[in-house]
This record gives C-alpha cells, sequence and structure tokens, in this order.
C-alpha cells in the first residue's frame, strides 16, 4: 500500500519508518530540511515542503495513497490546516491527529472521525491498523507476542469457538470477544462497546464482534487472511 506522511517530527518519523519496514510505499513530506534529509535513507521517497501550502499539496499523489497522515503535533494550526486540505482534495482516507480537545472537535466538525493521541497511542499501533484494516487495535507484548483487536473473519461467523478451533489451526488464544451497540446520549446515536468476559468454547461469533487475540503477529494475519 500506499502512505503519505505529513509532518516527521518524533511521531510522524517512527510511524513512517515502521510502515516502510512493513513493505509499504511511504512518502514523508516535511518543512524541515533536517528533518527530511535524515529519513531518506530509511523510507520510500521523502520532500521537502509546506503542508499548508495547497499548489504543494496538490503535487502529491494523494488520489493514489491509502490514507495520508497529518503528524504534524507541534503547530495546531498548520496541523488542522493541512486536515482540511486533504479533505477539500477529496484524500479517501485521513487520520488526523489530535494534540488537545479544541483540535479534537474541530477535526469532528471537518468529518475527521479517525484520529490519533500519540500520547495514547504509539507510532507501531498505529502503522500496525494502516497495514492491515482488518485490525482495531493492538499491544505489543515482547518481541514474539502481541494481543489483537481484530474483526471476526467472516469464514467464522455463526461458529463457536469450539467449532472455529482457532488456536489448534493458527496458535491463536482468543481471550475474549468485544459486542457494540448504538444507544442514544444526549440527543446523539453512540456507540458503546464492551467485552464479554473470558472467552468459552460456546461463544458464538457474531458479525459485529471484535476478537481479542494473544499469539504472534504472523499466526494472527494468518488467522485473517485466510478467514477472509
Amino acid at each position: 500500500m500506499k502512505f503519505i506522511v505529513l509532518g516527521l517530527g518524533n511521531f510522524g518519523k517512527a510511524l513512517a519508518i515502521r510502515l516502510t519496514e512493513l513493505g509499504h510505499e511511504v512518502i514523508g513530506a516535511d518543512n524541515r530540511m533536517t528533518k527530511v534529509e535524515m529519513l531518506k535513507e530509511k523510507i520510500t521517497h521523502t520532500v521537502r515542503m509546506d503542508t499548508t501550502d495547497a499548489d504543494a499539496m496538490s503535487a502529491l499523489p494523494l488520489k493514489d495513497a491509502d490514507a495520508a497522515i497529518v503528524a504534524i503535533g507541534e503547530d495546531e494550526g498548520a496541523s488542522l490546516l493541512t486536515t482540511a486540505l486533504l479533505k477539500q482534495l477529496k484524500v479517501k482516507r485521513i487520520v488526523g491527529r489530535v494534540v488537545s480537545d479544541l483540535q479534537k472537535t474541530v477535526l469532528e466538525a471537518m468529518d475527521i472521525d479517525e484520529y490519533i493521541m500519540p500520547e495514547e497511542e504509539s507510532a507501531a499501533r498505529l502503522a500496525m491498523r494502516l497495514d492491515n484494516t482488518d485490525i482495531v487495535d493492538s499491544f505489543k507484548i515482547s518481541e514474539r507476542y502481541s494481543i489483537v483487536e481484530t474483526k471476526v473473519p467472516a469464514k467464522y461467523v455463526g461458529m463457536t469457538l469450539k467449532e472455529a478451533n482457532l488456536t489448534n489451526r493458527f496458535k491463536v488464544i482468543v481471550l475474549t470477544t468485544i459486542k457494540s451497540a448504538e444507544t442514544l446520549e444526549d440527543g446523539k446515536m453512540k456507540v458503546n462497546t464492551e467485552a464479554t468476559g473470558i472467552a468459552q468454547s460456546d461463544t458464538v461469533l457474531a458479525d459485529d464482534d471484535i476478537l481479542v487475540l494473544f499469539g504472534e503477529l504472523k499466526d494472527i494475519n494468518r488467522l485473517i487472511q485466510k478467514g477472509e
């Protein structure tokens, strides 16, 4: 896949490098030459540019990108203007960065419903979500093992965990399932999620459930790919 990372500070740099390591084409942009030079041998392409400049942004292959990530953190104004330009240019997937409640409110007003809070979400976790759209969230336990939240693969919808036999097939453990439900709060529909407790052999996998898996990432990815 192709990703464009706008802003190459600590978070943007870590994200761009990790996505490149995962085998994706990454274009990193920043208006500071030192940041651009630092990454030119570590990611696919780097470019020095002002991401708040409409003409400069239009020159990027935004329509070909699977996602554009606004990783600018130190300048909220530049971050918001960059995000607005991406919206104006009709980029299909925009991930905004939030460093304040006000910024989050503005992003929501622009209908940007996918955003990151770097203090709460590491670059590695976001890279994993971008790498595989079926992964909702992840947490690295060690060099080998991770806990991953993923959508129930279509192949296993309607099965019990005993019937799916995921542990024996893929060497992963299902810790629990997460169900979501819509509720009306203050006149707005809100989606609430709740874990169902420790997974049992008779737990039935529903279409909208989220599986919480423990295992090696290669085995979890194998489960996701073979369960489509």
